[in-house]
């Protein structure tokens, strides 16, 4: 019988296998994959003591597999708890991109997801990310990742990289418009995952455009025929041919005796500050698409909070007056 087991025995007792897999299993229960794969592990290499004898397992916390969970966990502080899968495996296309010197795209994904991947990716060493989704104001992007080598120079310039296609859904919809919802239920009505399929641009009587995965252009050509009622054609087009609005937008400036959350947005989106308080505590408001934030958070120059419903505003500019209070301009996207 080996030392260390012997090490868990009382003082005196006698040291056998049964008497050691009797205090194991009192002392340090394990999972029951845990358990399997060690003793696996002990009769694949000879157990290293004597025959028959069982191995006393780690206790827990203190194996590889907890370290690593331990790391993975350090890794994702601070993402949302509805991000956090969706994170994880950017995480870990990362560090296979990383790994093969390769750069490798997500799926599409909403803003918050990308804002808590991008926080992240930060923390990693040897990576590099850049969200693209086809035009500079997309609002569903891919993120690319892979070593800062392999990506030099694509942060300033996105429209570089090819992790982004478009098609153009052509139809006579006078008579039967076509919404967002019904474009999207027609991409996904033929089959293909909603990760894959970005920013739709309806382009009203006429149709839409489409930013979706460079491998799935030729299924949508051939899949995609009919939104609604209308018989449509589709093909895939440059990136330079999407018809991308202008966003509506006003400019706004306030002058308030903090930088507080709630004082800051009352502004922005006029309405009482109580009525302010109540959505923010309803998680109804997000700060850099993060959700969670309280009415005291302060915030800066470059911040951009959205309300659910009501549009998003970017904080532009905030200068101390002469009489210590905040001039601060603002945009708002309707």
């Amino acid at each position: 019988m080996c030392a260390l087991a012997c090490r868990f025995l009382r003082p005196g007792a006698a040291c056998t296998a049964a008497a050691v897999r009797r205090r194991s299993k009192v002392q340090w229960p394990q999972r029951a994959a845990g358990w399997q794969q060690h003793q696996q592990r002990r009769v694949g290499d000879g157990g290293g003591g004597s025959a028959g004898a069982e191995s006393l397992p780690l206790p827990a916390g203190r194996g590889p597999v907890a370290s690593a969970v331990s790391a993975r966990d350090d890794l994702l502080r601070g993402v949302d708890a509805d991000n956090r899968d969706a994170v994880a495996r950017i995480v870990e296309q990362a560090q296979r991109a990383a790994d093969s010197w390769t750069v490798v795209y997500s799926d599409f994904h909403t803003p918050p997801v990308v804002a808590d991947a991008m926080m992240v990716l930060k923390r990693m060493a040897d990576v590099a990310a850049v969200p693209w989704g086809g035009y500079p104001q997309a609002e569903r992007c891919r993120v690319a990742v892979g070593r800062e080598e392999a990506l030099a120079g694509l942060a300033s310039d996105p429209s570089q990289l090819d992790g982004v296609a478009a098609v153009q859904c052509k139809g006579n919809f006078l008579f039967d418009p076509a919404t967002h919802r019904d474009f999207l239920g027609a991409c996904l009505g033929t089959g293909i995952e909603r990760g894959k399929v970005g920013d739709i641009l309806v382009t009203g009587e006429q149709g839409a455009q489409i930013l979706c995965s460079p491998n799935l252009v030729e299924h949508l050509e051939g899949a995609l025929t009919q939104v609604r009622t209308v018989p449509v054609q589709t093909q895939g087009i440059s990136l330079s041919e999407l018809q991308v609005r202008a966003p509506r937008v006003e400019e706004l400036s306030s002058v308030e005796a903090s930088m507080r959350l709630d004082a800051i947005a009352s502004a922005g989106f006029r309405m009482s500050r109580s009525k302010m308080m109540d959505l923010i505590k309803a998680g109804d408001v997000r700060v850099n698409w993060r959700s969670g934030c309280k009415p005291s958070s302060e915030l800066k120059a470059g911040d951009v909070v959205s309300v659910a419903g009501k549009g998003r505003l970017e904080v532009t500019a905030a200068d101390v007056t002469k009489k210590g209070k905040y001039s601060v301009k603002m945009v708002r996207y309707l």
